[in-house]
């Protein structure tokens, strides 16, 4: 399956600003984390297992696991974006989950203990046939198991409620709510500044943000510059409605330019001891996912760059 523009600014905003997923994941879930919890995100590749015994590599969107001290075991999760409505989208939901969950599995004596992913779909566009929730029935000899796989429709979020809610992370889809009237706006002068205006109060929010702490320089830069790539793309036919949306939001945003304000951040923030700090933390982290059965030694060894016989002696 060919990835789309927002697959990539979909695993941009997860790679590069992960912690605004923590309120999305509130909201589809049900959960009440805090937004400071530690983050652990998995590798996008899944093999999988063809009848003629060849592999075939699938990506994922993303797999994470939210670190939390309020739990007895720590959370993980699995999400996809979809741009457009799919009728297969739930059984390759099921594939991916099962993988995911087999990455995992634990045996002890005669029992495999597998966990399956809190899994969603996050709908960019939907239709009067795309459910509130997907439900997954597995028939097996022991007994029959249902678990959900939740929907988020993107479109159904005003800007208010993105940002009262803390959904930062959809501000870059916010387009697609208006995409079913790109001809009205593209020749309607005084509906186009209406939408223009809107995109004005959604820079001056994230502005506002960024002065109280609340948010990054960096993430500021990086939600604006994800939402023109979604614009350029959904609205490449309409020039009024893609040029006047890019002059609100503001200038051109090079890549390497908020990486800079990242790096310039981290020299700053972390200048002694940042190294061995953060080596420590991510060291605990593996350490408490190889314990609650989330994490392999193997897997853990390679992010952490030890030989496994170094990482044994800390379990």
């Amino acid at each position: 399956m060919v990835n789309t523009p927002y697959d990539d600014v979909f695993r941009t905003l997860l790679n590069d600003c992960t912690a605004l997923v923590i309120p999305v994941v509130n909201k589809i879930f049900g959960e009440n984390y805090s937004g400071k919890e530690q983050i652990l995100t998995f590798q996008n590749e899944l093999f999988m297992m063809r009848q003629d015994g060849d592999t075939k590599e699938k990506i994922t969107d993303t797999c994470f696991v939210i670190i939390n001290d309020t739990e007895e075991k720590d959370k993980k999760y699995h999400l996809e974006c979809q741009s457009t409505p799919d009728s297969s989208m739930l059984i390759r939901m099921v594939e991916y989950d099962t993988q995911i969950a087999l990455e995992d599995a634990v045996s002890e004596g005669s029992v495999l203990t597998i966990r399956f992913p809190n899994s969603a779909v996050i709908y960019l566009r939907h239709n009067s046939h795309t459910p509130d929730v997907f439900n997954v029935r597995m028939v097996t000899p022991g007994g029959e198991v249902v678990y959900p796989v939740q929907v988020m429709k993107v479109q159904q979020y005003t800007i208010e409620e993105i940002i009262e809610n803390k959904l930062l992370f959809l501000i870059p889809f916010y387009i697609f709510s208006y995409e079913k009237i790109f001809d009205q706006l593209e020749k309607n002068e005084e509906q186009l500044e209406k939408l223009k205006k809107e995109f004005l109060f959604i820079r001056r929010q994230l502005e506002k943000m960024c002065m109280a702490g609340e948010i990054t320089e960096y993430v500021k830069c990086t939600l604006l510059d994800m939402t023109k790539k979604v614009v350029e793309n959904i609205a490449k036919k309409y020039e009024a409605i893609r040029e006047g949306v890019k002059q609100v939001v503001g200038g051109k945003i090079l890549e390497y330019e908020a990486k800079d304000i990242l790096n310039q951040g981290r020299r700053e923030g972390f200048s002694q001891g940042r190294q061995e700090g953060r080596q420590e933390g991510e060291l605990n982290m593996c350490i408490r996912l190889i314990r609650d059965g989330l994490l392999k030694v193997e897997d853990a060894a390679r992010k952490l760059n030890m030989r496994e016989e170094e990482l044994k002696r800390y379990l």
